[in-house]
């Protein structure tokens, strides 16, 4: 893309230069951002060094962005219109690259930092098969408790149980179809609950669900619980595997 004759047209070699210092730094920054959750997932690095790296290629993607409207800019002063369109190019891919990292971070600050959700606070569905792989990971088996309903209620107040119009049994059957469809693995099933593991693309994150039915007069009632082994925040990850699950299952 860039010829060797630019050096010897107006701005000498620079142009070039700061053209390719860009592309080398995006690829960078890509490289990083893109290995950070495969490789925590394949347990080649920690937690912490996982998202050292995000914010590395993050600085290096900036980088990039500068260098990029560096060269667009002289590009265009010196009529060197193909450094001009590398700048230009490198400059949008870089948004393209940070704009996923920007929106997690931006979503981590419109949510309350916590990483158990569940439509019942009150009476909250318990982890029993999976409460030993629970106590092996850094976050608690039980229900924090009142504080984290209070900011539950305040940030999602629309999540609430159904109720089903159908026999337990034909409920159940719907509940478990609807796990399969979504790959999540179960952990254990009885007569009303089940309980089952989502795991994250990205990064790998195991989060546990538990889903309780109660036969009322109504039909019966769909009670669900989906919390997070690691991170005291799961930037609404929960809330929203909740609320998508339980829409899907009454359609």
């Amino acid at each position: 893309m860039l010829s060797k004759t630019n050096t010897s047209r107006r701005g000498g070699k620079w142009p070039v230069v700061t053209a390719w210092l860009g592309v080398i730094l995006l690829i960078a920054a890509a490289v990083f951002m893109a290995m950070a959750g495969p490789a925590y997932r394949a347990e080649w690095i920690a937690l912490g060094t996982s998202f050292t790296w995000l914010r590395q290629g993050a600085q290096l993607a900036m980088g990039a962005a500068v260098l990029g409207l560096i060269t667009l800019v002289l590009g265009g002063v010196l009529r060197r219109w193909r450094p001009a369109l590398v700048g230009a190019l490198v400059t949008l891919l870089v948004v393209a690259v940070v704009a996923m990292p920007m929106q997690m971070k931006q979503r981590a600050q419109s949510v309350p930092p916590i990483h158990d959700i569940t439509t019942d606070t009150q009476n909250p569905p318990v982890f029993t098969a999976l409460a030993a792989a629970r106590e092996k990971a850094p976050n608690e088996v039980d229900y924090p408790g009142a504080e984290t309903a209070r900011q539950q209620l305040a940030a999602y107040p629309a999540l609430k149980p159904i109720t089903l119009n159908m026999p337990l049994a034909s409920a159940m059957e719907a509940a478990k179809a609807t796990i399969q469809a979504r790959g999540w693995q179960v952990a254990e099933t009885t007569n009303n609950t089940i309980e089952a593991t989502a795991t994250t693309r990205w990064f790998g994150f195991k989060d546990d669900v538990v889903i309780r039915m109660t036969e009322t007069g109504n039909g019966v009632k769909v009670d669900m619980r989906s919390a997070s082994r690691v991170g005291k925040s799961d930037v609404g990850t929960n809330a929203e595997r909740i609320q998508k699950f339980l829409e899907d299952l009454a359609r």
